[in-house]
């Protein structure tokens, strides 16, 4: 059963540690939600700073900011919600016109670098959708933001629980899924694409899950003449949003 109701985890992306909070209390670029100080914080430029940006403080034990934040070594006893304008629910994007033509998914990737990565790529190259599951798949936190050089807080997000239920419901919807390989699936360069297709992107060690796999339409690989055997995944993610720019850039009429 898909979610109904709208987490907060699919409105917000959360930082913590003070510099992180700073910065996007700074940033006039960003609305932050509100701020959250452990009881036993002293933050008086953080106070000030939420005070100057109007938006709301408030106090919780040292014990549930560090749940909240998720990261009891580095949060500092303060976190903000900011708001992700272009994040919401797979769900949402799938029940409301028009739907995203192309989309990645990513399955299993646990390095924040690798994700941020692929964040701000496709978010350059025009992909209107990337599913980040809540889970199997590195927490949207400060190291994700940091890796997308802020690109995160406006990335076309869509959130589920697991990429298996993402696969689930884009083939529902009518999604074609293709798994990228590092070998033995069709070149990525001469397949011919479906007008609505979804990409997975398998985890660093596992590459692509058990459950994903059984509803894939196919493989593309990226073809490599030289005398490697596989790219880092955000380097085979920038690869593959790129030529899906080149053939859009070619074929105008038929986006």
């Amino acid at each position: 059963m898909h979610e109904t109701q709208v987490s907060p985890k699919d409105r917000f992306l959360t930082v913590y540690g003070r510099k992180p909070v700073l910065e996007a209390l700074g940033d006039p670029g960003l609305r932050v939600d509100k701020v959250i100080l452990a009881d036993t914080a002293r933050a008086p430029e953080i106070e000030q700073a939420a005070r100057k940006a109007r938006v709301q403080v408030q106090r919780a034990s040292a014990h549930r900011v560090k749940v909240l934040a998720g990261n009891g070594k580095q949060d500092q006893g303060v976190l903000a919600d900011v708001v992700a304008p272009r994040m919401r629910p797979l769900s949402a994007a799938l029940s409301s016109a028009p739907l995203p033509p192309r989309v990645l998914v990513l399955d299993g990737i646990t390095t924040p670098a690798n994700v941020g990565m692929i964040l701000r790529t496709a978010t350059a190259a025009g992909i209107e959708g990337v599913v980040v599951p809540r889970r199997g798949v590195a927490a949207l936190d400060p190291l994700v933001v940091k890796a997308s050089a802020g690109v995160a807080f406006r990335a076309p997000v869509l959130r589920c629980a697991t990429a298996a239920e993402a696969a689930g419901m884009l083939s529902d919807a009518g999604y074609r899924l293709y798994g990228l390989g590092a070998s033995g699936g069709e070149p990525l360069f001469e397949a011919d694409l479906p007008e609505r297709a979804a990409f997975v992107l398998g985890g660093e060690t596992a590459g692509v899950s058990d459950d994903v796999e059984e509803l894939l339409t196919g493989w593309l690989s990226i073809p490599m003449p030289g005398e490697v055997e596989s790219l880092n995944v955000s380097a085979a993610a920038a690869v593959l949003c790129f030529d899906l720019v080149r053939r859009e850039t070619r074929r105008p009429d038929q986006r």
